[in-house]
């Protein structure tokens, strides 16, 4: 059975001094490093999103970050601008040993619909191709480990459940955003969807 590991959104932006910082961020890429060579199969996710990218707050005139608004696909959260395609703050952190990886995903390139998960947009429709990668692999068990955790760690997660992938999350090697209690929602869902939870 091949298990791979699933390294989500280490990126700049997310990282200490980036435009939407996940405090703690840094701290996790060394022992990500540490824990590469446990895999079968690595798989890297980036967040890759046109400058006008509708989840951004600049794009919604009279709303603020960390508003909640209705797209046309359910709530969604407004960002502060991240993550912009070809920016520093798109680049992994420089620390993560980038070259182990056999797949990187890009998501959150379509400019009108955000993509939490590496599986699916938010929409939870439309696919980013990494389930038809991890079938062709014959991967049954993925490890889910970056940033952030009750985002798109979780999305992730959750997804894979879905899918009947055997899963589990290393929250050691996650942090949190831990936006108006998403964490705890996060954690809950995550158990409810049968993921197996290791510190």
């Amino acid at each position: 059975m091949t298990h791979a590991l699933i390294v989500v959104d280490v990126q700049n932006d997310f990282c200490s001094g980036g435009a939407l910082a996940v405090s703690g961020g840094d701290e996790i890429v060394a022992p990500i490093n540490e824990v590469l060579d446990d895999f079968d199969a690595v798989i890297l996710t980036q967040d890759w999103h046109p400058k006008d990218h509708r989840s951004f707050a600049s794009q919604n005139a009279g709303n603020a970050p960390f508003d909640v608004v209705n797209f046309f696909y359910g709530p969604q959260v407004l960002w502060p601008d991240h993550c912009i395609q070809g920016s520093s703050g798109a680049e992994f952190h420089g620390d993560l040993k980038v070259d182990r990886a056999d797949l990187i995903i890009r998501k959150g390139f379509r400019a009108s619909i955000d993509s939490y998960s590496a599986f699916f947009e938010n929409d939870h429709k439309t696919s980013t191709g990494l389930a038809g990668y991890l079938e062709a692999r014959d991967v049954q068990e993925v490890t889910m480990v970056g940033l952030a955790t009750d985002f798109c760690v979780a999305y992730s997660a959750i997804d894979a459940a879905k899918l009947g992938l055997k899963v589990n999350m290393n929250l050691a090697l996650c942090r949190a955003i831990d936006l108006d209690g998403s964490l705890s929602n996060a954690l809950a869902k995550l158990r409810a969807a049968g993921v197996k939870l290791l510190d």
